[in-house]
C-alpha cells in the first residue's frame, strides 16, 4: 500500500512504514505543508497495529535543509509564527517519534540541518551517508536551536559538545557525527537504503510487544536515580514475562524454531 501526499509519501511495505520527505527540489525544507502532513504520517503510522517499525527516509539529494526560511519571513510576524509552528506543527511530529510504541529508523543522506535534525535525533536508530552531513546553523541567522534538539543533543554527546555544535553551526560530517554517538552507522551513500532495510527487516521480525515494552524501558527511566530504575524495570520486565509473545519465544527457542510473534 503506497500513498503520496503533496510533500510525503507513505508505503507499508509488510510490518514497515516508510515514511518520505518529498519535497526534493527544496532540499525537504519543512514548510506549511511538509511539517503537518510529516506529522500526520507519523501519527499514523504509531497507531497503526501492523507497522512494527518505520523508516524515516527523504528524496533527493538531502534529508532537509531545516525550515524554509523564505516562507518564514514572508510572513512577517516571525516571532508569533515561529512559536506557532513549533506548537502546532513541529511539536507533533517530533513528539509522535519521541512517543511511538514501535522504533523508528532515519536514513540521513545528504544535508540535515536545523529543525530538520530534531527528527533525526528523536529517531531510535540512524544510518548515515558517508558523505552526509549534519548541521545547526541557528546562531547564523541569531536563533536558537529549536525543536527540543538542545536537550536531546545534551542527553546525547554531554553539554559541552552539544553547545560547541549549536554555537560554531559548522558541518559535523558523517564520520564526526558516527564519532559522537549521533549517527550508528556509516555507509556508502548507494548502500544507504539498503542498509536502512536490513535493520527494518531484522525489527520485523520480533516481538511487538518486547520492541513496545523495551523503547519504553530504555527512554522512560533513564533521568530516574538506579534504585527507582531498578525498580521501574523490575515492574516493565515482571508485565513483560506475562506476554503471549514472551510465553511464543521462549517455547520457540526451547523447540529450535521460528517464533510466530503476534504483538500480544
Amino acid at each position: 500500500m503506497s500513498e503520496v501526499s503533496a510533500v510525503v509519501s507513505y508505503e507499508l511495505r509488510a510490518a514497515v512504514a516508510h515514511i518520505t520527505l518529498n519535497r526534493p527540489a527544496a532540499l525537504n525544507a519543512f514548510d506549511r505543508a511538509l511539517r503537518p502532513q510529516l506529522a500526520a504520517a507519523l501519527q499514523r503510522a504509531a497507531a497503526d497495529p501492523r507497522v512494527r517499525a518505520v523508516a524515516l527516509l527523504a528524496a533527493g539529494r538531502a534529508f532537509s535543509a531545516g525550515a524554509d526560511l523564505k516562507e518564514m519571513h514572508s510572513t512577517g510576524r516571525v516571532d508569533a509564527e515561529v512559536r506557532r509552528q513549533l506548537e502546532e506543527e513541529y511539536a507533533p511530529g517530533i513528539l509522535a517519534i519521541a512517543g511511538m510504541a514501535k522504533p523508528v529508523i532515519a536514513a540521513v543522506e545528504g544535508l540535515v540541518a536545523g529543525i530538520g535534525c530534531a527528527y533525526v535525533l528523536a529517531s531510535d536508530l540512524v544510518v548515515m551517508a558517508e558523505d552526509a552531513y549534519f548541521t545547526l546553523p541557528f546562531q547564523n541567522i541569531a536563533l536558537v536551536p529549536d525543536g527540543g534538539i538542545t536537550w536531546m543533543l545534551e542527553r546525547q554527546i554531554g553539554a559541552r559538545r552539544a553547545f560547541e555544535l549549536a554555537v560554531e553551526c559548522e558541518r559535523v560530517p558523517a564520520a564526526r557525527c558516527l564519532e559522537l554517538g549521533l549517527v550508528n552507522r556509516v555507509v556508502p551513500r548507494v548502500e544507504l537504503r539498503d542498509a536502512a532495510q536490513e535493520w527494518l527487516d531484522l525489527i520485523a521480525r520480533k516481538s511487538p510487544t518486547a520492541l513496545r515494552m523495551g523503547r519504553r524501558s530504555f527512554y522512560s527511566t533513564q533521568d530516574l536515580p538506579y534504585e527507582a530504575q531498578l525498580e521501574a524495570l523490575c515492574a516493565q520486565l515482571s508485565a513483560n514475562a506475562a506476554t503471549d509473545d514472551a510465553r511464543e519465544g521462549i517455547a520457540a527457542f526451547l523447540e529450535k524454531r521460528t517464533p510466530d510473534f503476534k504483538g500480544t
